[in-house]
């Protein structure tokens, strides 16, 4: 009985805490959700800092006055985005499809000696339109969802005690008709561009599951998210031909409010008992059923700790 009413009172909490972003849609901007928040002291590690979401998010939460580990593919180039935005920060290399990078990024973070307050994943490739490997594995799995994996994974001890991982996915994770395909790690069984990509995001919502999962009986949150369509340099792998009919007729959203769901989920006060979710228009939303399914988010965390502990 005591379980139970663990339960309903975490589900109370959770239904709370979403009516308290009631106000915020698809249009709403990443200033607009952190309007009055002070960050001051805070600290979050932000991937992709260098353009795009990943900057306008460092931007915004530097703006409420947060501490921000930019991290980019290079050094130079983090260093370079904080210095544009005049922003206090702490410029660090990550090459998420290198895992000797993303575990010298880990090993730079944890020098500090810092907590963390939030980890955004943020970064990512897309749509890549042959099928590149690395380790034997699709490009787009590896770099959005087994890098990510060994990052957060690898920062978990310096996420503080009410620490939230905010997980970038994408609704193009319906795309991913078959699922996961851990039998076809590689892509080379009929690969196709946006099929792989779903199936990466879809990772991407498994993965803030399982560790939602983890984080049951603390203060820890971890949420997943699209943040809408939004034409950054995510789309540099794309050609005209096929970008352009893509896009017609869809209603972009500008970089402030692509950002807006991310900063959101990482700070509002209102969602610090609200935890493996899935949230688009800064609202919560729903997923492909696989996204719901607990057991294969187990199955996906085994699978990836093997092809990680199969890297040297």
């Amino acid at each position: 009985m005591a379980g139970n009413t663990r339960f309903v009172r975490t589900r109370e909490r959770m239904t709370m805490g979403i009516d308290a972003i009631a106000s915020f849609n698809a249009e709403s901007t990443a200033e607009e959700v952190t309007e009055g928040l002070d960050l001051t002291g805070k600290r979050y590690l932000i991937t992709g800092c260098n353009s795009g979401l990943g900057y306008e998010t460092a931007r915004v939460l530097a703006l409420r006055g947060a501490f921000i580990v930019g991290a980019a593919r290079t050094e130079e180039k983090a260093k370079r985005a904080l210095e544009e935005l005049g922003i206090e920060g702490r410029p660090v290399a990550c090459e998420l499809s290198d895992l000797t990078s993303v575990r010298a990024c880990v090993q730079a973070v944890k020098s500090d000696a810092q907590p963390l307050d939030g980890i955004i994943a943020n970064a990512g490739i897309m749509a890549l339109p042959e099928n590149k490997q690395k380790h034997g594995i699709e490009l787009q799995f590896f770099t959005n969802h087994v890098g990510h994996f060994v990052l957060v994974t690898g920062l978990l001890d310096l996420l503080a005690d009410d620490g939230r991982v905010v997980i970038l996915s994408s609704g193009a994770h319906f795309s991913a008709e078959r699922g996961l395909e851990l039998d076809n790690l590689s892509g080379e069984h009929e690969y196709h561009s946006w099929r792989m990509y779903g199936r990466s995001k879809l990772a991407n919502i498994l993965f803030a599951r399982g560790l939602a999962k983890r984080f049951e009986g603390t203060n820890r949150t971890a949420n997943s998210l699209h943040p809408g369509v939004i034409q950054t340099n995510l789309t540099r792998h794309m050609s005209e031909d096929v970008l352009g009919p893509m896009m017609k007729g869809l209603k972009l959203k500008s970089v402030g409010q692509g950002a807006a769901t991310q900063c959101l989920v990482a700070t509002h006060p209102g969602l610090s008992d609200v935890s493996g979710c899935y949230f688009s228009d800064c609202q919560v939303a729903d997923t492909l059923k696989e996204g719901k399914d607990d057991n294969l988010a187990e199955e996906l965390w085994k699978r990836t700790e093997e092809i990680v502990a199969s890297i040297a």
